[in-house]
């Protein structure tokens, strides 16, 4: 055990001072945490600028519809043309010229907007709908139809979806967000089962190619060696993980004083990240409310532990089988031919993932997330919509239970290969090491 020790000392400490792996423990919880950040900034700077928009309407079908708002004012010339308007734009005494042509047709269905500036499409929109607006309720009237019987019609449905467990509590689900977030969580595992089972086999055949294993073999077991690999890049792992989540949480608790979620009373204390923000209580933010409620109905903590477990677990049985990998070939370009079929069920979950993720309660489904070369990543998928915590527990164990197995089968590939130079194995040959 002493020699697994000082293998997985060397493995760790070798990672954890590359400048990468500096980089990423900073830049990852940035990354994270903009997911939270960014839409509550865009909710708090939305455009609130306010506009004076001058109208030109030579059709004289819009001389009552442009109701001037809170951001924007619309002022009528109507004995000014188009060109004198726009040197007004020149000038500063309008941001904008809205100009409606005389139309040979009795409908006006075009307009030109000039600006100084790049117009928002929120400006562009408002334009567009008063104008729609008022063009089908002249067309209505034209029919002999009152706009207000077809007003009446208009019926907007607010569909809430309300999931029920089997104490009798209720919570209310967010699905587009959980199909998001579903996927995202299988990319993240399964790019992180790549990268760093990736660097388990780059690093056995890195020290083969060099000759330096027959060196390290003379004083450690092939087992001990391929085991003090494995655990030493899992810790690398699992100390970046944690990292990420410190420091995610520090940045989500010091944003959310900062601008007032955490503690309303901070904005009036002036403890806000702008002038804006300090004008406005936040918590009186439409917008912001529904970013929070987006974010407050996902379980972080089950989210989080589940990564873990699952990257862990999904990561040593692959890894074991890429040090085997790696044991058996010179260089990368030899690797390909076992490198494939041993990541074919991954490719199979994350293609899957998309399917899956529609209905995460199906037979596949439940049948893939206990499967254990496939459950690290569609596991994934289904925890944002919840999943019964038996299933999770009995794929964890079987997951597990198949990486014991395959440390055994990858041990004698691996102390036998790694000896071996200058001949790729068939597979055959593999077969027969098993049995010695």
């Amino acid at each position: 055990m002493n020699k697994i020790g000082l293998i997985i000392r060397r493995e760790y400490f070798t990672r954890v001072k590359k400048r990468s792996f500096i980089i990423m423990t900073f830049l990852g919880p940035l990354l994270i945490a903009a997911v939270y950040i960014i839409p509550i900034l865009l909710a708090l700077h939305a455009d609130n600028e306010k506009r004076t928009i001058a109208v030109v309407d030579q059709s004289h079908w819009f001389e009552r519809q442009f109701v001037s708002t809170e951001n924007q004012t619309f002022i009528r010339l109507d004995d000014i043309d188009i060109d004198s308007t726009k040197r007004l734009v020149q000038q500063g005494f309008f941001d904008i010229a809205l100009f409606i042509p005389e139309t040979q047709l009795n409908i006006p269905s075009s307009a030109v907007v000039y600006s100084m500036k790049q117009v928002p499409i929120t400006v562009e929109s408002h334009i567009k709908e008063v104008m729609k607006n008022e063009i089908q309720v002249q067309k209505l009237l034209a029919a002999g139809v009152d706009p207000d019987i077809l007003e009446s019609l208009k019926t907007k449905i607010n569909l809430s979806v309300i999931r029920m467990d089997e104490e009798g509590g209720e919570k209310e689900t967010f699905t587009e967000i959980q199909f998001i977030l579903g996927l995202i969580l299988a990319v993240l595992i399964y790019m992180f089962i790549m990268l760093f089972g990736g660097q388990v086999m780059q690093g056995v055949f890195e020290e083969k190619s060099s000759r330096i294993i027959e060196v390290i073999v003379s004083s450690v077991k092939p087992f001990q060696l391929m085991m003090g690999k494995i655990i030493g890049v899992s810790l690398v792992a699992l100390t970046q993980f944690v990292m990420w989540i410190l420091l995610t949480g520090v940045i989500y608790v010091g944003f959310s004083a900062a601008v007032g979620i955490t503690n309303p009373e901070a904005i009036s204390q002036g403890t806000v990240l702008s002038q804006e923000i300090s004008n406005t209580n936040i918590m009186d933010n439409e917008a912001v409310q529904d970013v929070l409620n987006v974010v407050h109905s996902i379980d972080f903590g089950t989210i989080i532990v589940s990564f873990i477990v699952f990257f862990l677990l999904g990561y040593l049985l692959y890894a074991t089988m890429f040090a085997a990998i790696g044991s058996l070939v010179d260089n990368n370009t030899d690797s390909q031919q076992f490198t494939l079929p041993v990541t074919v069920p991954l490719i199979i979950a994350i293609i899957s993932a998309v399917y899956i993720v529609n209905d995460p309660d199906s037979s596949l489904a439940v049948w893939m997330s206990m499967i254990p070369f496939t459950s690290p990543v569609v596991m994934m998928v289904r925890i944002p919509f919840g999943v019964p915590i038996w299933q999770v527990v009995v794929s964890a164990i079987l997951l597990a239970g198949t990486f014991v197995g395959m440390t055994w089968v990858a041990a004698k590939v691996y102390r036998t290969g790694i000896l071996m130079y200058g001949k790729k194995p068939t597979y055959k040959e593999i077969f027969k090491w098993l049995k010695y």
